[in-house]
């Protein structure tokens, strides 16, 4: 038995959607996939007109595809910065002078709350704030 035998399924997800959508983009999220600890938290950011929503799921139980408008976040827990891996090493490579070195540290406290986006070959810092959290629970 290796290490390997109980991989971490747990996925944090992030849909796209306009305010007026908000109900029903969270209805068909919980309705497609099992949300674990059964919240979803939505941001906003002054650099978006659309709703950010984070949830997790546990991606061995995934019947269907992610929905439209639906990327695969990573989370730095310590300054709550959501990003993509593209973002990552976009990131690396702008602050190491254009050299993608995995071993580079980043100073995430220049990235708290926001979340790390490429449009293209650029770098789009979102910065974020919670609209609401929404409890599944109570649904």
């Amino acid at each position: 038995m290796t290490d390997n035998t109980f991989l971490d399924l747990n996925k944090l997800f992030c849909t796209f959607t306009a305010k007026s959508e908000l109900e029903d983009i969270v209805s068909t999220i919980n309705r497609r996939h099992s949300i674990l600890y059964n919240k979803i938290f939505v941001l906003e950011s002054p650099q978006s007109e659309e709703l950010i929503c984070t949830y997790n799921i546990d991606t061995g139980n995934v019947s269907e595809a992610p929905l439209p408008n639906t990327i695969l976040l990573h989370r730095k827990k310590e300054s709550n910065t959501l990003y993509t891996i593209n973002a990552l090493n976009t990131l690396i490579k702008k602050l190491n002078n254009g050299v993608l070195d995995t071993s580079y540290i980043i100073n995430w406290h220049d990235y708290k709350n926001s979340i790390l986006l490429t449009n293209g070959p650029e770098l789009r810092k979102l910065d974020t704030s919670i609209y609401k959290i929404i409890d599944l629970s109570v649904h």
